[in-house]
């Protein structure tokens, strides 16, 4: 018998953020158990009580610099998304020039996160 053999199946090291990401990029580090990040949802409060991804935070755009200066280490590693992937890299640029370093667009947003089939908070009392 080997000792190297275990019944709980290994979850592989996720890759360090890069600039844009995939929602499988973001899954990845959620499932390892990486709790150094944070999600930032910039679409409008409305839309965010509506359906946004489990753990995110909203910050509307008109006040995502200030509230993420206030909030957030520079250093921390942020992934955000917003209502387009034109939105989420604007939304990424503003950041990175208010000085944080490890910034991520979630390209899809939520859009592609539900696609996937992952977590998502919703509005019980909305029917579509």
């Amino acid at each position: 018998m080997s000792s190297n053999h275990t019944n709980t199946p290994m979850i592989p090291i996720p890759a360090p953020l890069q600039s844009k990401s995939s929602v499988s990029d973001l899954k990845k580090r959620l499932d390892w158990g990486e709790p150094a990040l944070t999600i930032i949802d910039v679409r409008n409060r409305e839309a965010f009580n509506i359906s946004h991804i489990t753990g995110a935070t909203s910050i509307p755009m008109d006040q995502l610099v200030d509230k993420a200066l206030v909030n957030f280490e520079l250093v921390r590693d942020i992934y955000v998304y917003g209502t387009s992937d034109r939105e989420t890299a604007l939304a990424e640029k503003e950041l990175k020039m208010a000085g944080y370093q490890n910034v991520a667009e979630l390209i899809g947003g939520l859009q592609a996160w539900k696609a996937a089939g992952y977590p998502v908070e919703e509005n019980a009392a909305i029917v579509s």
